[in-house]
């Protein structure tokens, strides 16, 4: 195999899984952003919307969540590193006109691996928050487009989801 073909970097020579080993690599700064949406129906979109209502509740502790998630992520992924998070944001945006939440989360560290599957773990743990705080209104809530929108830092540098 070629140095520049792709290859899964947790599997060895042998095809064994393996952590890979960041030891030689400098810190630097990394940043990623991942995408996901949670759609419901009217009825329990209509319940997380209404003035008064829950939408703060629910998406604060959505928010909260995915902060956590993010900071334990590699408790949940084997092959994950730990590392340490310098920031993790999470932000929401509604849509009316397809009950959509949609959820945008960033992770940023100083540190010689990337912030992937923080920022991938914290967009799916605020999806399944919403959808467990909302599914006595809906049972049928999908949550869909989990996604590494964008990523920027180490040696493969900077990278864009179109």
């Amino acid at each position: 195999m070629s140095s520049s073909s792709p290859a899964l970097s947790h599997l060895d020579e042998s095809g064994q899984i393996r952590m890979v080993d960041v030891g030689a690599k400098s810190d630097t700064e990394r940043v990623a952003i991942a995408r996901g949406a949670v759609r419901m129906n009217a009825q329990a979109y209509g319940l997380l919307t209404a003035p008064g209502q829950g939408k703060g509740e629910v998406l604060n502790t959505a928010r909260v969540a995915a902060v956590l998630a993010a900071k334990r992520c590699a408790d949940l992924i084997p092959l994950c590193h730990s590392l340490p998070l310098a920031f993790v944001g999470v932000e929401f945006a509604l849509h009316d006109d397809t009950h959509t939440v949609d959820i945008r989360a960033t992770c940023r560290t100083l540190y010689k691996t990337g912030v992937e599957m923080e920022a991938m773990t914290a967009a799916s743990v605020a999806a399944l928050t919403i959808y467990d705080m909302c599914k006595a209104a809906d049972k049928g809530i999908v949550i869909e487009q989990v996604r590494l929108e964008y990523k920027a830092g180490g040696k493969s540098g900077e990278w864009r989801n179109n």
